[in-house]
């Protein structure tokens, strides 16, 4: 299950991966590729993080190391994604800067997300994204009717094309610089639970965003196998920082991916952490760390 780092890279680079640098492919040459294997946790890959990494380039990669998936891409990607035998396990839709806590926004957002999800449907891709937005001065109590209302409006388009709609829990702590989002709204996990109870829909759950429940609320593995049910997708990144997954931060991801394996959780855990070292590397130990 094993290749050397110089083979694979070659035969990325003979393939159209042409943008990893020198110093990436120097990186990658002391070892080997990890390749996924055990098939527990189905890995996936985000790619804004993972940038100047193209989305060709970043699919050709996941194909060396085993990874199944690349996500938050738009349909015109999928085609490409099929060639190569990897799936799209989380689509796009209307970003989070709107978002259903806003009545005036909710047309908007589920204009977006029906289109989405014919196209879901159409192409075999099991979910979609969707945020709260921000409470811009809304009370507690009034986002959350609003939420509630909005979501129920897309839960019946969800249910009849049998794709889940994956509302993200983002933090309001850490700075805009640091990637963090201040005054979302949906950035209490059990809030978010809560309303996605109050809309009943087995097609409308919740993203664990594993680094954003880190700094919101800890007890990752406390709060994954009580919401284990309300759970559409994951997504990694360490903390702090939102970098590499590894020793350097505080979140021990090897125990997090047995917890959620042990739930028997099917769907995918996307990486969407920001290297600040070797991309190549990075990403190949994120592999490794969660191949549990």
């Amino acid at each position: 299950m094993k290749t050397s780092r110089r083979s694979a890279l070659q035969t990325a680079a003979f393939a159209g991966v042409s943008l990893l640098t020198d110093s990436q492919v120097r990186a990658a040459e002391g070892g080997d590729f990890y390749v996924a294997k055990k098939g527990r946790i189905n890995q996936s890959f985000v790619t804004w993080n993972f940038r100047p990494l193209t989305i060709p380039e970043l699919a050709k990669l996941a194909v060396k190391f085993g990874v199944k998936s690349i996500e938050l891409i738009g349909p015109e990607h999928w085609p490409m994604l099929k060639e190569l035998g990897l799936k799209c396990a989380l689509a796009g839709s209307h970003g989070f800067a709107k978002g259903f806590a806003q009545p005036d926004q909710h047309a908007e957002c589920l204009k977006v997300l029906e289109q989405r999800i014919e196209q879901c449907a159409a192409h075999g891709v099991p979910a979609v994204i969707t945020f709260s937005g921000f409470r811009k001065g809304l009370t507690v109590e009034e986002a959350t009717k609003n939420t509630i209302a909005g979501l129920k409006k897309i839960a019946p388009f969800a249910e009849k094309h049998k794709v889940t709609v994956a509302l993200e829990m983002l933090n309001s702590k850490v700075a805009v610089e640091m990637k963090g989002h201040p005054d979302y709204f949906a950035d209490d996990m059990d809030l978010s639970i809560r309303m996605l109870q109050a809309v009943g829909s087995p097609y409308v759950k919740v993203l664990f965003d594993i680094y954003h429940v880190q700094i919101m609320h800890g007890d990752v593995i406390t709060r994954l196998r009580q919401y284990k049910d309300f759970i559409a997708h994951y997504h990694t990144a360490g903390n702090p920082g939102r970098n590499e997954i590894d020793a350097t931060q505080e979140i021990n991801y090897p125990p997090i991916m047995r917890a959620i394996a042990e739930t028997k959780y099917a769907g995918f855990v996307g990486q969407e952490f920001i290297p600040v070292r070797e991309h190549v590397k990075s990403i190949n130990e994120a592999v490794q760390l969660c191949d549990v």
